[in-house]
Order: C-alpha cells, then sequence, then structure tokens
C-alpha cells in the first residue's frame, strides 16, 4: 500500500492553522452485505466467516459486517488495532483473552489492541452477524497494522 501523501518532521511547520473539507468521490455504499464483490468473497474465505466490507474512503477507521453460521467461529487471532462490535442478530460468546463475554442482539463489546479473541455462534439454528469498527486503517497509514492467527 504506498500512501499517496507524506510527511516528515521536516514539514511540522506547515501544518495549517484551519481546515478546508475535501469531500471523496465516494460517500455511499449501496447494499454492503447484497453485494457479491470479489474482495468480499475473497476475504470471507481467508478469514473461514462471512466478512463484508464497507467500502468508504475512511482514512481512519474501517467497518465490516461479519456472519458467522449456526454453531460457526471464528480463528483465534489477534492483532494491534481496537474493535468495537455491535450484535445486529444472533447469540454467541467471545473468548476474549482469558475472559468470555456472552452477546446477543442490541449488544455491543471491545476487543482491546493485542488481545487473543475468537467469536462463537453459540445458536444450532440461528446465524450471528454484527457489525465491526477498527482503527485498522489509521495504523495501515501509518505501515503499523499488525494481525496474527493462532
Amino acid at each position: 500500500m504506498s500512501l499517496t501523501t507524506t510527511h516528515s518532521s521536516k514539514d511540522f511547520a506547515k501544518v495549517p492553522a484551519s481546515l478546508d473539507a475535501t469531500l471523496p468521490d465516494r460517500l455511499f455504499h449501496a447494499d454492503v452485505v447484497g453485494s457479491s464483490h470479489d474482495g468480499n468473497r475473497d476475504f470471507s474465505q481467508e478469514r473461514g466467516h462471512a466478512v463484508s466490507v464497507v467500502d468508504l474512503p475512511s482514512k481512519v477507521i474501517s467497518m465490516t459486517v461479519g456472519g458467522l453460521e449456526p454453531g460457526q467461529s471464528t480463528r483465534r487471532h489477534r492483532h494491534n488495532y481496537e474493535t468495537l462490535i455491535y450484535v445486529l442478530e444472533g447469540e454467541g460468546k467471545s473468548v476474549i483473552g482469558e475472559r468470555e463475554v456472552v452477546w446477543k442482539r442490541g449488544d455491543a463489546f471491545y476487543v482491546p489492541i493485542w488481545a487473543w479473541h475468537q467469536h462463537i455462534n453459540l445458536s444450532s439454528q440461528q446465524k450471528a452477524t454484527y457489525l465491526a469498527c477498527e482503527n485498522a486503517p489509521h495504523l495501515q497509514n501509518l505501515g503499523v497494522a499488525l494481525r496474527e492467527e493462532a
């Protein structure tokens, strides 16, 4: 990934005193979960469960819609970015470090930086769907984002 603009300490004096809003070309992503875009399919296959990436030009935060089929779980993993998860449907649990967080539709929970974690759909009949927001793009733009699977 290459950055379009890079700055170094020599540019510190160039920090402006005010900001101008710059609107990107795209402000909208239609049918995030329903679109059959190859990136979502490839990312889902890599992760081992459904993941739909919200493709908007944010430089600091990302948003994905994750899905776990009945009885399915994610692989145990960790990353150096924070994650906030809001449960849209279903029920399950997440093992975060040594702790278990039991969740259901309408709940939200936090995954701290570099904590090993795994999400598990506890239902044998209902899919679990969640919205995950992370600061991964910020760290990617700094060149320091890390992710590790167990």
